[in-house]
């Protein structure tokens, strides 16, 4: 299959929901959902897109910062593939795709956050070469 990887912009943003709406469950509304995935494509965040044909089957955020320990970064969000397309290496190609593209815009290194409960994407993210370097801390205000 000739799946084409991109950029998109908030255009997209209806099918990009669903998608989304998908890692969160029922925890979140789709309006708040879509409320903040409005608002992030103001800040440092480009939403990378993977289409079969015209259907958009896969996304996954980037957001942009400076770390002190890691230089210029960029951290994957909310990636997500179409049940139907896992298991067949799309996910390596997405990757890689976001690696090529990152490293040409000046990045240096990529860093992520993965829920605990999902050992799908742990397994995924060890074979891609990451490694753990802390654990994430979350406080709701």
């Amino acid at each position: 299959m000739a799946f084409i990887f991109k950029i998109i912009g908030k255009e997209y943003i209806n099918d990009i929901l669903p998608l989304v709406k998908k890692l969160n469950a029922d925890k979140i509304s789709e309006a708040v959902l879509k409320g903040r995935i409005t608002e992030m494509f103001t800040q440092n965040y480009e939403c990378a897109g993977v289409f079969d044909g015209d259907t958009l089957i896969g996304v996954c955020g980037l957001w942009y910062c400076t770390r002190h320990y890691s230089g210029r970064s960029v951290e994957p969000d909310h990636v997500f593939i179409a049940e139907a397309y896992r298991g067949n290496g799309l996910g390596d190609r997405f990757f890689s795709w976001i690696y090529e593209y990152v490293a040409k815009k000046g990045y240096e290194s990529v860093e992520l956050n993965t829920y605990v409960n999902n050992s799908a994407s742990h397994k995924f993210y060890y074979n891609q070469g990451f490694t753990i370097l802390g654990y994430h801390f979350f406080k709701k205000l």
